[in-house]
C-alpha cells in the first residue's frame, strides 16, 4: 500500500556509480555513507566551539510499534528509511513525509531492518519475509520483487542492500540447522539473480558445517574491485561435536570478486566457534601507515572481543589485540587468528566465558577518524555462564547461556597498536548505538540511558547532550542542506534532526 503526503511528488536524484564511488560531502547515499564503512563525515559546520548549542531542527514519528534500526539514505534533499514492512521517504529540510510504502509481511522474523540501497532512481529494500523489493524512488511504487531465501525453511532478511555496479548485493540472516549462509548478487533492472557465494556448503552435503549468516552490510573497494563482508557463526550453535575443525567459512572476513562471486581470501576470526560469535560486524576500510609502511587496511571489532587489522589486498593478518576482557582463547596462531581453549566450550556444569553472547560488540556500526587514527565503537566488556545441556540434544542451539555482568562503553582503539586511548561509559547493559565522527573532531553516539551524545573525539569527553525519551538501536548520519549541516539521529520511532540555530 502507497500512502501520499501530497500531490506534489519530488523527483529523486539517480545516484549513479561516480556518485557512489565519490559521494558529494553532504549527500549519505548509502547504508556506510561511502564504500568504505567509516562512517566519518568531512562536514566541519559543527564544532567541538559550538555543538553545546546544538538544537532539534524537526523530528518524524513512525507511530510504529517497532523501533527504527535503519540508517536513513539521504539523495537530492531526500530522506529513505525502514522499520520492517514500511519505508519512508522524507523532506530532509522539514521532515514532512512525501511518500509512504507499506505491505505488512506475515513471516519471517521483524526484529529490525537496517535501510535501503538506492541506484538509478531505484530503491532496494529486504522484506522479514526473506524477499528484495525494488521500488521507484520517486514515488514508492513497487518495480519488481524477488526471493533472497525459503522463509518455510528459517531464512528471513533485515540487512540494507549494497550497490557495487550494476549488482545489488544481498545476505541473509536465520540459525536454524541446515541451512547455508550466502550472499546474492542480484540485477537492479530485472531481479534475476547474477551469482550466489555460499559461506558454507548447501544442505545434503555430507559431514556439512552450516550457518555462516551473511547478516550486515558490506563494504567495497573499488580500486582493488573486491567487496568485504562478515559471516556468521557456525550452527548447532554451542555445540561442535557434529563440526569439527574450524568450519570454514564461518564467522569469517571475506573478500569477494563482486563481478564473479568468486573468493579471493578468507580472513576466520574466530575459527571452531561455540558461543555465537559472528563475526558480521562492519569491515572498515582505510588507506594509511602501518608501522612505517603504507597500507591499504580493514579493521573490524569482532563480536568475540578481538580487534583485527588485515592487509586488505591478501587479508594477511597485521594486528590482533583484545579490546576488553577476553578469557576463551589459548593465544593468536601465527595467521592472526584466536585459537580456541576446549576448556571454554559449554559444558554441563557451566564455564565462565568473557565476552558473553551478546558480544563485545555487534550490529551497531563503529567509526574510524583518519585525523586522530581512532577507530571508535560501542563496546561492551561483559561475561556469561554457558552450559550445555545434553537433555537439548546435539542440534539447534544445544545449551544455554546466561548474562552475568556487562556494561557499556565507547572505546577509541589506536589502530597502529590495538590499545586504547580512551574509553566513556555509557551506562550499565551496553547501548544500542552506532558512532559517527566529523573532521572538526565531534564524535557522535547514544547511552544506554536514551542520550543522544556528542563528544570530543580527542579524549571522550561529554560536549552536548539531549535525551530521547527512548532506547537508541541505530546508527547517526550527518548531512548538509543550503549551507547548514544536519545531524541525524532516532530513538524509538522518533527521527531526530539537529543543527545549529539558523541567524536571524
Amino acid at each position: 500500500m502507497i500512502a501520499l503526503a501530497s500531490s506534489s511528488i519530488m523527483l529523486a536524484q539517480a545516484p549513479d556509480d561516480q556518485m557512489l564511488l565519490h559521494p558529494p560531502a553532504g549527500s549519505w547515499p548509502g547504508y556506510h555513507g561511502d564504500y568504505s564503512g567509516r562512517r566519518h563525515s568531512s562536514l566541519n559546520q559543527i564544532t567541538p566551539q559550538n555543538v553545546g548549542s546544538l538544537a532539534l531542527a524537526w523530528a518524524f514519528q513512525t507511530s510504529q510499534g517497532a523501533p527504527i534500526k535503519s540508517s536513513p539514505v539521504l539523495v537530492d534533499g531526500i530522506l529513505y528509511f525502514t522499520v520492517p514492512d514500511n519505508i519512508w521517504a522524507v523532506d530532509a529540510r522539514s521532515g514532512h513525509l512525501i511518500w509512504r510504502y507499506n505491505k505488512p509481511t506475515s513471516q519471517g522474523e521483524h526484529i529490525g531492518n537496517r535501510g535501503v540501497a538506492m541506484y538509478r532512481g531505484s530503491l532496494f529494500f529486504s522484506e522479514p519475509d526473506a524477499h528484495l523489493v525494488s521500488l521507484n524512488a520517486k514515488d514508492g511504487t513497487v518495480r519488481w520483487k524477488v526471493e533472497i531465501g525459503d522463509v518455510t525453511k528459517g531464512y528471513w532478511t533485515s540487512m540494507a542492500p549494497l550497490i557495487v555496479g550494476n549488482h545489488v548485493l544481498i545476505g541473509v540472516s536465520g540459525d536454524f540447522d541446515n541451512l547455508s549462509g550466502y550472499i546474492r548478487s542480484i540485477d537492479p533492472e530485472t531481479g534475476a539473480t547474477q551469482w550466489q557465494w555460499n559461506s558454507t556448503p548447501l544442505a545434503g552435503t555430507p559431514n556439512q558445517t552450516t550457518g555462516g549468516m551473511t547478516w550486515m552490510t558490506g563494504t567495497y573497494d573499488p580500486d582493488l574491485n573486491l567487496v568485504y563482508w562478515g559471516t556468521g557463526n557456525p550452527t548447532p550453535v554451542l555445540n561442535g561435536s557434529t563440526r569439527p575443525g574450524d568450519d570454514l567459512y564461518t564467522c569469517s572476513i571475506v573478500a569477494l570478486n563482486p563481478d564473479t562471486g568468486k573468493l579471493v581470501w578468507a580472513f576466520q576470526a574466530s575459527p571452531h566457534d561455540t558461543h555465537d560469535w559472528d563475526a558480521v560486524e562492519t569491515p572498515v576500510l582505510a588507506d594509511g601507515d602501518f608501522h612505517g609502511e603504507p597500507k591499504k587496511m580493514l579493521m573490524q571489532t569482532s563480536r568475540n572481543g578481538y580487534f583485527f587489522v588485515l592487509d586488505r589486498t591478501n587479508g594477511k593478518n597485521l594486528l590482533t589485540a583484545p579490546f576488553g576482557p577476553v578469557n576463551w582463547t589459548l593465544g593468536i596462531d601465527k595467521q592472526g587468528r584466536p585459537i580456541p581453549n576446549p576448556a571454554k566450550e559449554p559444558a554441563p556444569d557451566g564455564r565462565l566465558i568473557a565476552p558473553d553472547e551478546g558480544g563485545m560488540t555487534n550490529y551497531r556500526s563503529p567509526s574510524f577518524d583518519p585525523k586522530t587514527g581512532l577507530f571508535i565503537v560501542s563496546a561492551h566488556p561483559s561475561w556469561s555462564l554457558y552450559f550445555a545441556k545434553p537433555a537439548d540434544g546435539v542440534y539447534g542451539w544445544a545449551g544455554a547461556d546466561y548474562d552475568v555482568w556487562g556494561k557499556g562503553v565507547l572505546d577509541a582503539i589506536d589502530y597502529q597498536t590495538g590499545k586504547i586511548r580512551w574509553s566513556h561509559e555509557l551506562g550499565p547493559e551496553g547501548s544500542g548505538a552506532g558512532v559517527l565522527t566529523t573532521d572538526s573532531g565531534l564524535t557522535f553516539t547514544g547511552d544506554a540511558m536514551g542520550n543522544f551524545l556528542a563528544l570530543d573525539s580527542r579524549d571522550g569527553k561529554t560536549l552536548w547532550h539531549a535525551g530521547s525519551g527512548s532506547h537508541i538501536v541505530s546508527s547517526p548520519i550527518s548531512y548538509e542542506l543550503d549551507g547548514r549541516q544536519y545531524v541525524l539521529t532516532s530513538s524509538g520511532s522518533v527521527l531526530f534532526a539537529w543543527a545549529l540555530p539558523q541567524a536571524q
